[in-house]
């Protein structure tokens, strides 16, 4: 026997509310098919839950679409960062510099190697760390590194903590709409759960599959079991959709 299945995503409790309201659209409170306290929750509750969504996918969106800038700001200033200490590496190696100029830049002096630059901590740390020590350098009349020099790092380094701040005012908006929708979700849960409830206890003396079909129409979904035999003989097409 086929059993009722409340939604499980945003898109179908909007339909279930949906086909709800819309036919009870013009019907006298007392023709109604489930409560009057339930139909103003409905009502009320459907525009709220409705703007939450659209705003969740709104934010999605955007982020989804900023992720790739971000991604290739990541990249290029990452890459500049990796460059410049090379650079600073290669003329410690060659003896044009000491060791110890890589504690200008806060870089380990007993081991000559590259700093970890794979998340936007390192890249932030590290472009922070060896712009702040080359300006120190400069300040106190040392010869610049260059190819790159700092200036370029800095370009590149300065347009990623932008696309990178951006990235996360969209990330954080997203969350905040997300936290909000996981709670009107609940609601959706409760109110479409009392609809469903109401409308079968209403056709309650009908058959069973009487029952169902008019369900059916006014947005109840049913499912046949795992293994269940359809009687296509029989079948109501009026509420299925064909590709």
């Amino acid at each position: 026997m086929p059993y009722r299945r409340l939604p499980n995503t945003d898109s179908a409790r909007l339909k279930a509310m949906e086909i709800a309201l819309k036919k009870s659209d013009n019907i006298p409170p007392f023709e109604l098919v489930f409560s009057v306290a339930t139909y103003q929750k409905l009502r009320f509750f459907y525009p709220e839950f409705k703007q939450v969504v659209e705003q969740y996918k709104e934010t999605l969106e955007r982020q989804v679409k900023q992720s790739k800038k971000h991604k290739d700001k990541f990249k290029k200033a990452r890459t500049y960062i990796s460059h410049f200490i090379q650079v600073l590496d290669f003329s410690i190696v060659r003896g044009e510099l000491p060791i110890d100029t890589r504690e200008v830049f806060k870089l380990d002096t007993d081991n000559i190697k590259l700093p970890q630059l794979n998340t936007d901590d390192d890249v932030i740390e590290w472009g922070n760390n060896i712009i702040k020590g080359e300006e120190e350098r400069l300040m106190n009349g040392l010869t610049p590194i260059a190819n790159p020099n700092i200036a370029r790092v800095k370009v590149h380094f300065e347009d990623y903590l932008r696309i990178h701040k951006n990235q996360m005012y969209l990330q954080d908006a997203h969350n905040n709409v997300h936290d909000k929708l996981l709670i009107l979700r609940k609601t959706a849960d409760d109110i479409i759960l009392a609809l469903w409830d109401e409308i079968e206890n209403h056709y309650s003396y009908l058959p069973s599959d009487e029952k169902r079909d008019i369900a059916k129409k006014l947005g109840v979904v049913y499912v046949n079991r795992k293994n269940e035999k359809i009687d296509f003989n029989n079948l109501n097409t009026e509420n299925y959709s064909y590709l």
